[in-house]
């Protein structure tokens, strides 16, 4: 099954089962899929992570209700899963832009976030480099922090940025951002801001060294300007490569970004001939 169909069957879960408990495992074994690789592929081909589209779609649902009839507010609260009036209220007060109280006291406009329904169209013919290697272990000094997969968009850029404002640009240049999750579970990854370095060195305070096992990469080059050359290529290894080369599958839970030195570019990272590469570890899929 293709990531469009395993989407188009995970939003049909979804729908069915709105007002019970929903998490990332459940979601991921009704489409048979891994969690963690169902919950990256998810944010990449829908822009939302599963915990924003499920959420989003609840407060469209609550403030329908709201607005068709005399229900309690609490009743409409528990039924999409928020445990007390005081959070219901100021989830819908984000979504919305209005009470709970107003939308049920008088008419005001209320927003809704559509279900996604995926369109299968005549895609594909397109010219995509990458390459793959096998690299040995190597060790990198970092920068790490732990992250939510539900906020890293927001948080790991302004990781980046408190990085170089506290002066640890001076100890780590930054040529590798590393997401690690050796359990690939799904609610927290290690995230490192990081460098090559010996084997054997000596972290400074405020920094690790790690070890990045022994693997096959598959490596894709992005030229552009970031983040937005970063992102296309990343939405199209879901949505392309990987259907299109039906013999591999991720390997394991490492992803690496590379990151060439901005100061060979007129323009930075927003240059258009700007470089990075992401880096997917792969592995040949077992036939039965």
């Amino acid at each position: 099954m293709e990531w469009a169909e395993l989407i188009s069957e995970a939003i049909r879960y979804i729908e069915q089962h709105i007002t019970e408990e929903l998490t990332v495992e459940k979601v991921a074994q009704a489409v048979h899929l891994s969690p963690y690789y169902f919950q990256k592929g998810f944010s990449m081909l829908c822009g939302y992570t599963l915990g924003e589209y499920i959420r989003n779609r609840r407060l469209t649902l609550a403030g329908k209700d709201l607005a068709a009839g005399s229900e309690r507010v609490i009743d409409i609260a528990l039924r999409y899963g928020y445990d007390s009036p005081d959070s219901f209220t100021k989830a819908f007060t984000r979504f919305h832009g209005v009470t709970p109280a107003a939308a049920r006291r008088e008419p005001v406009l209320l927003k809704c976030f559509a279900a996604f329904k995926i369109k299968l169209s005549l895609e594909g013919g397109f010219l995509m480099d990458y390459r793959i290697e096998q690299k040995e272990a190597f060790t990198v000094i970092g920068n790490e922090k732990s992250f939510r997969y539900e906020t890293a968009r927001q948080s790991i850029p302004q990781f980046w940025q408190e990085h170089f404002a506290q002066g640890k640009g001076e100890t780590v240049k930054g040529e590798y951002g590393i997401n690690i999750d050796e359990n690939m579970g799904c609610d927290t990854f290690t995230y490192l801001i990081a460098d090559p370095c010996a084997p054997g060195t000596k972290a400074p305070q405020g920094f690790t060294v790690r070890t990045i096992p022994a693997l096959t990469w598959a490596i894709f080059p992005c030229v552009g300007a970031m983040p937005q050359a970063f992102q296309d290529v990343n939405a199209k290894i879901f949505s392309e490569w990987l259907p299109a080369l039906k013999g591999y599958e991720f390997a394991a839970g490492y992803c690496m970004e590379y990151y060439d030195d901005p100061s060979k570019y007129p323009k930075g990272t927003q240059d258009e001939k700007y470089y990075s590469e992401i880096w997917v570890p792969i592995k040949q899929k077992q036939t039965l």
